[in-house]
């Protein structure tokens, strides 16, 4: 089998596209015992890849591994008990080894793929828009509100914009370039702002009292300033922390404005709220069967150059979902 191995735990840039990978065995350590087998069509990488590549990742798999977190593919084995037969057109989360010709999926985090959306769009498609939705969940979102979006232009940005557009009161979307300023713009964003800028008492100065939601992806050192950016009883969605730097809070500003502060992690709210990871995956699979999700592709690569893949992401200029097409 032909893939993508991290050799070492030492960086992106060591990830080496390989022949005569073993083909997977068993069953994914998530699936619980439940093999589901997919003949990889397209395949994407997010920052947890490049962080897991360095060995600073919460969830990872000991190297050599097959990197890539994401799929979309034809189901070749699948349980019995499982939503899934063979020939199913599916995407989903892999967690690593994606970017082989054949990876293990994981049943409860795996949706049915319209006929209409391709294979890169469906790579694309699962991680982001999960983990978008959950954050607006968890947000307590209700129709209306105003959000600003951090990292606008990248996977989790542009698919939490793809999800507000037409909803929200004021969506607005925080970016550094030109080019990120025009894929938020085209995700949906009503406003654009520079991070190179004042942007916290511009927000203020559009809304006359700050935002309802945060979404933050980024962390670093703009958690301060989207914490002024919020209106009263506001709520900061912590997504992640691409920037690298994990900020601190002084409770005394929570206090003051009744501000919220919450983490979206999916998996433990998954453990611990077992009901939720159906809902979402009838929530994902009715965007997709509707036509109601526009995943933003900024690069796509042959099978070939998928050694560029983890490299483009941690350069930080990619825009959009990295996605390889096999």
């Amino acid at each position: 089998m032909r893939a993508l191995v991290i050799p070492e735990k030492i960086g992106p840039d060591q990830a080496t596209l390989r022949d005569g990978v073993p083909e997977p065995e068993g069953a994914h350590p998530w699936a619980d015992g439940e093999r589901l087998l997919v003949e990889v069509r397209a395949a994407a990488v997010a920052f947890p890849d490049v962080l897991q590549s360095r060995g600073e990742y919460q969830h990872g798999t000991e190297a050599p591994y097959v990197t890539g977190g994401e799929y979309a593919g034809v189901v070749l084995e699948a349980p019995s008990s499982s939503r899934f037969r063979a020939g199913d057109r599916i995407a989903g989360l892999s967690v690593w080894g994606a970017v082989a010709e054949r990876a293990l999926g994981i049943p409860r985090y795996a949706v049915r793929i319209p006929d209409e959306m391709s294979w890169t769009a469906g790579a694309a498609f699962f991680l982001n828009y999960a983990t978008a939705a959950f954050a607006l969940r968890r947000a307590g979102f209700v129709e209306a509100e105003s959000v600003l979006v951090h990292g606008a232009s990248g996977g989790v940005g542009t698919a939490t914009l793809d999800l507000l557009r037409g909803r929200a009161g004021r969506l607005v979307a925080v970016v550094s370039s030109d080019a990120k300023a025009a894929v938020a713009r085209d995700c949906g964003a009503d406003e654009v702002l520079f991070t190179d800028q004042e942007w916290s008492r511009q927000v203020r100065e559009l809304t006359g009292h700050g935002v309802d939601v945060v979404i933050d992806p980024v962390g670093g050192d703009r958690f301060t300033d989207s914490l002024r950016a919020l209106d009263v009883g506001g709520r900061l969605m912590v997504v992640g922390f691409a920037a690298g730097g994990i900020p601190e809070v002084r409770v005394n500003r929570l206090l003051l404005r009744i501000l919220s502060v919450m983490g979206v992690a999916l998996e433990p709210w998954v453990q611990r709220h077992p009901d939720y990871g159906p809902e979402l995956i009838d929530q994902l699979e009715s965007l997709a069967q509707e036509r109601r999700v526009r995943p933003w592709i900024g690069t796509t690569l042959r099978f070939g150059q998928a050694e560029q893949a983890l490299t483009t992401l941690a350069s930080r200029e990619a825009l959009g979902k990295v996605v390889v097409e096999l």
